[in-house]
């Protein structure tokens, strides 16, 4: 399980003495227990990979709505340690489809609803993300789909 392996990294983080993976793995773990706690379950049970991945999926928006924030702000030095926690949790996410793939999908997703006009892109949008799950960047599915209405 995937919050089996940050834990275990996080001990290996530990012995190696690697300041930055170990700050990023006992983050996760925070979040994960509040994620349980939120639930109302107790923070020994275990979350499954879907609940984790996306803990995860929002850390790295965190990540990188911090850097743009830092870079505005002209704090490279701030920005830069972000980037480096954004390395090690993107190692945890699963590759995303590319925009091609995408754009086969949407077509095929788009053709099934039989959605004509632009009214309905929502719709469509939705349906492709829940046919995604996680496989692909809501923002990409957002600008495939806006070029097909163009």
């Amino acid at each position: 399980m995937l919050v089996d392996d940050i834990r275990s990294e996080m001990i290996t983080a530990m012995k190696e003495r690697e300041g930055v993976k170990l700050r990023v793995m006992r983050g996760l773990i925070s979040a994960f227990t509040n994620e349980l706690i939120s639930q109302k379950r107790k923070p020994d049970e275990k979350l499954d990979d879907d609940s984790a991945l996306s803990i995860i999926k929002r850390a790295v928006k965190q990540r990188l709505d911090s850097i743009e924030q830092f870079k505005v702000g002209g704090r490279d030095d701030l920005a830069e340690t972000e980037e480096d926690e954004l390395s090690i949790l993107n190692t945890y996410l699963p590759e995303t489809m590319n925009k091609e793939e995408i754009q086969k999908i949407v077509k095929a997703k788009k053709q099934e609803l039989g959605i004509d006009d632009k009214s309905k892109i929502g719709i469509l949008i939705g349906a492709v993300m829940s046919e995604l799950k996680g496989k692909a960047d809501g923002k990409d599915v957002k600008e495939v789909v806006d070029s097909l209405f163009e």
